[in-house]
Order: C-alpha cells, then sequence, then structure tokens
C-alpha cells in the first residue's frame, strides 16, 4: 500500500511540474497551451496525438520533454514497410550452435524492440498500414507487449505520442476510429505568432546551443499521476460532463441540430478522459479540485478525435470541433 504524500511533498511535486514546463519553453517557444496539454496528457497517464505541417518542432518538443524528463526515449519512424515486430520485438535463438539436437535444447531469446522505454515518438504513425498501426493498440491500453503468448511489461510511465502531418495525405493509412479513441487527447499545433517566429529565427541560427536540464523523475511522474486521481470534483460538475458526453450522440441527444450534423457520437471512453484530464489541469494550475475552466479547457482536444460528422454537416462545412464548440456554449 502506497503511503499518502503530505502537504509539503504534494508542493515540491507541483513546484517540480512547473520546472518542466518553464524547462521545455527554455527550447520550445511559444506554443504555451500545445506544451500544457502534453503535460496533462503525460499526468494523466494516456497518450497523446500531436498533428501539425512540418517545422513546427513536433518532434523537438517531445525530444526536449524526455530530456527534461530524464526519461528513456526511443523515436519510431513510420513507414510503409514497418513492421509490427519492429515496434514490438522479435525472439532470437540463443547460441550459434545450429544443429538440430542443439536448436530444440537452446532457447529463444526475446529481443526487445523501441517500445520498451518510458516516452515514445510515433512519427508520422499514418505513414504506416493498419496491421502495423495495430501493434500500438495492446501497448497504449495495457501497458504491456504480447508476443508468442508472452507478456512483456511496459515501464512506467509510459507514454507516447504519435505525430502526423495534415496536408500529406497522398500514401497515407488513415487513423481507424478504435486507434483514435485510445489517444487521450488529439493535440493540434498552429503556426507561432509573428513575434515567436522573429525570436525562433534569432535562436535558432546562431551558436548558442540551448541546454535542458533534468527537473523531474519517473517515481515523481508516477506520484503525480497517484495525485491526479486524488483531485476532487462535485457531483454538479460529473453530472455535467455525463450530460455533455451524452448530447454528443444521435440517439441520446436532446439537440436536434446533433441527430442531424452526427453519425457517431464520443463513447463512455470521452467522459473518462475528461475527467481525468481536466483534473490533471486542475493540478497543473495548483488547485486539488475542477472548476468548470478546467472542462472547458480539455472538451476540445479530448472530444475531437471522437465524434464523426455526417456527410450532411461535412458539405455545410461543419467539423467536430465547430460542434463541439456548439455543445459548450449550451
Amino acid at each position: 500500500m502506497k503511503e499518502a504524500l503530505n502537504e509539503k511533498q504534494v508542493q515540491q511535486l507541483t513546484t517540480k511540474l512547473k520546472a518542466l514546463q518553464a524547462e521545455i519553453h527554455k527550447r520550445i517557444l511559444g506554443q504555451e497551451e500545445v506544451v500544457e496539454q502534453i503535460l496533462i496528457c503525460l499526468l494523466a497517464g494516456g497518450h497523446g496525438l500531436l498533428e501539425g505541417v512540418p517545422g513546427l518542432a513536433k518532434t523537438l518538443m517531445v525530444k526536449t520533454l524526455a530530456e527534461a524528463t530524464n526519461l528513456s526515449f526511443n523515436r519510431i519512424q513510420f513507414t510503409p514497410d514497418l513492421m509490427p515486430s519492429d515496434i514490438i520485438g522479435t525472439e532470437m535463438l540463443q547460441g550459434q550452435n545450429a544443429s538440430k539436437q542443439a536448436v530444440q535444447q537452446q532457447a529463444f531469446n526475446f529481443i526487445k524492440g523501441p517500445i520498451f522505454a518510458n516516452i515514445i515518438l510515433a512519427d508520422e504513425i499514418n505513414r504506416t498500414p493498419p496491421k502495423t498501426q495495430a501493434a500500438l493498440l495492446e501497448a497504449m491500453q495495457e501497458f504491456s507487449v504480447t508476443y508468442n503468448g508472452n507478456r512483456y511489461e511496459l515501464p512506467p510511465p509510459f507514454f507516447i505520442l504519435a505525430t502526423q502531418n495534415p496536408i500529406e495525405q497522398a500514401g497515407t493509412y488513415p487513423l481507424p476510429e478504435a486507434q483514435l479513441d485510445r489517444f487521450l487527447l488529439y493535440i493540434k499545433i498552429a503556426y507561432p505568432s509573428e513575434q515567436t517566429e522573429l525570436q525562433m529565427l534569432q535562436q535558432t541560427t546562431g551558436i548558442d546551443k540551448v541546454s535542458i536540464q533534468p527537473t523531474i523523475n519517473a517515481a515523481e511522474i508516477n506520484q503525480l499521476r497517484d495525485l491526479v486521481r486524488q483531485v476532487s470534483i462535485s457531483k454538479e460538475l460529473l453530472e455535467k460532463v455525463n450530460k455533455l458526453v451524452r448530447n454528443t450522440r444521435p440517439a441520446t441527444s436532446k439537440i436536434a441540430a446533433i441527430k442531424e450534423k452526427i453519425r457517431w457520437g464520443a463513447g463512455p471512453r470521452a467522459g473518462q478522459a475528461l475527467i481525468l484530464t481536466a483534473k490533471a489541469r486542475a493540478l497543473f494550475k495548483g488547485r486539488y479540485a475542477v472548476i468548470p475552466e478546467d472542462i472547458k479547457a480539455m472538451a476540445l482536444p479530448v472530444l475531437r478525435h471522437r465524434i464523426l460528422v455526417s456527410f450532411q454537416a461535412e458539405a455545410e462545412g461543419e467539423s467536430s470541433e465547430s460542434i463541439v464548440k456548439m455543445l459548450l456554449e449550451q
């Protein structure tokens, strides 16, 4: 049984969280909301999908996070010829003797693949076929992989950040809804502001290099994840989250526009994700109770990939984002 943390220990952990954010921003200029959502995703114990055009520092963000947390990190470049064993690992025969009798007596060793790290960058995940994409499903949901009937636990904390490019769709394989739902947050990265971009040009084309110092370790992140679940949320807010998610479904929604514009609504996992990320955001902001602002802030990245709009809505220029915004207003 884990020992409860005292008030001083909790304060020290939340202070380290702010130090982690500041350390990342030494290299990542601007993108405050994106960095915050990545850290909230890490705290809540889920995985994130990052979408943005090339050159917006998606890969650099993940690498910087790994440096600032002193966690093990692997980058998997997804390509059309990538196989599931390239991610999970494979078995190899131990020893060099190749005779039939020796082979029967020798054991196979499991050689772990790149999935065995704390932080995984699944770069351009939509570049690989569904068979290989599916290799991530068990790891994302169960925090373990199975090979040849044997189960192998992944090191905690285990955190996948996948990236995809929204503009180059030739030769890509859109993620199936079942896998999209495994991502706690769908984080979209926009272009930087003019002033931020100018500062970025100045910082990245000179001789000075930004050094990132580790500010938090694996054990402290696991403690923070436990703290997230202890953050309180009122029954009234729980009911509002439940009502919001149920209103995304044509069969249960009381809003006429939803019945026309939505083909499939969000499932129960969406409500769980919204509550957990709202709790993580509250802790990130130094609070130990969820407020309505936390729900509103996390609704879009939680729901945008869990709602399937109708063909009529697409023709009218509607998107899942505009529908989530409409629901929040109501």
